[in-house]
């Protein structure tokens, strides 16, 4: 075989191999919601997306060998996308019975309180220390939609009363505002994510985080069942915890926790 015959046959030989591995590498692109939700999900001045779940989220499924595309939802909306299969990976999901039924779960991700906040005005008058003491002060709640916060929130709904006075949006945004013009008392709010929302809107001051955690349950990352393979989630946690060992997470959540005082 001449020179130029093996350089032919080797020159077939990779656009065969190239061919195969395109659309492997197209296959494992997924998509993955975000929200502006500082400091897990935010946009950075170049317009990207980044954050500890972003962040987190990118990282391991690179690892994969896989691409990211990003796709903005409010959390109601994402939990329809996932359980239709239209939406791959919803980042900072609480695992409840309901979802399992349509989403794989991984491990868990570092955890953030969730916290009730509330107006100086509410904290004046109301020293609360428990969440069953609000529908008997008749606290004005407010609280994202299909938002889950933990034990203590259930249990506050088995209150059908008070629960159907609760304020629901789609937005935190519009919960702080209605805190802030008086039209409620408070809201249920990470920790983390409070602290810079409040610090931006100059609202620091006028609200103030209660005594009260509403839940430390760990978040995880949900994949849709329709979309996503179970052991796909496996490789997706084998991932995660070498990012653990290397100590890459924390230094992630560092990266955008704000100082704690």
């Amino acid at each position: 075989m001449t020179q130029g015959a093996i350089t032919a046959m080797w020159r077939a030989l990779a656009a065969l191999l190239l061919a195969w591995a395109m659309p492997a590498a197209l296959a494992c692109e997924r998509t993955v919601r975000w929200n502006p939700d500082p400091p897990f999900t935010l946009l950075n001045a170049a317009g990207e997306v980044v954050g500890i779940d972003a962040d987190i989220a990118r990282e391991a499924l690179q690892r994969m060998g896989c691409t990211v595309r990003w796709i903005e939802l409010p959390w109601a909306r994402a939990l329809l996308e996932l359980e239709a299969g239209r939406l791959d990976v919803l980042p900072g999901a609480f695992k409840r019975p309901e979802r399992e039924v349509y989403a794989w779960f991984s491990d868990p991700r570092p955890t953030a309180r969730n916290l009730l906040f509330a107006s100086q005005e509410a904290l004046a008058k109301w020293p609360l220390k428990r969440m069953d003491e609000l529908p008997r002060v008749g606290f004005r709640l407010g609280v994202q939609i299909n938002v889950a916060y933990g034990k203590a929130y259930d249990e506050l709904l088995k209150d059908e009363a008070y629960a159907r006075s609760i304020t629901r949006q789609s937005t935190r945004l519009n919960l702080w505002q209605m805190v802030a013009s008086g039209r409620l008392d408070g809201v249920i709010a990470s920790e983390d994510t409070a602290a810079i929302e409040l610090a931006e809107l100059k609202l620091d001051q006028r609200i103030r985080a209660t005594a009260i955690v509403v839940s430390d349950d760990a978040a995880r990352f949900a994949f849709s069942k329709r979309a996503v393979e179970e052991s796909f989630v496996q490789r997706f946690n084998q991932a995660l915890a070498q990012m653990r060992r290397e100590g890459l997470i924390r230094r992630i959540q560092q990266r955008y926790a704000p100082p704690q005082d």
